[in-house]
């Protein structure tokens, strides 16, 4: 939401200051691209502690629990 309000904010202050329609839209399109951007990698940081104990988790897995019985040497064969 806040993106939004700066968005907007932004786009009136260079409506006011006199400038085209088309830079107004295309300025508006950049700043809008750039916060898109910016707040994916904001997210990614966020939830970067929790991927990495999904990695983790899914490594312990393969690790730890790893087929050693017939089925396993069937698999193989297969390949």
């Amino acid at each position: 939401m806040m993106e939004l309000i700066v968005l907007t904010v932004f786009v009136v202050g260079l409506l006011v200051s006199g400038l085209t329609m088309m830079g107004v839209l295309v300025a508006a399109g950049a700043a809008a691209v750039t916060m898109l951007l910016l707040s994916v990698l904001g997210i990614a940081l966020k939830l970067l502690p929790w991927i990495i104990v999904i990695g983790l988790a899914v490594l312990a897995y393969r690790y730890y629990c790893r087929d050693t019985g017939r089925n396993a040497q069937y698999r193989n064969w297969r390949r």
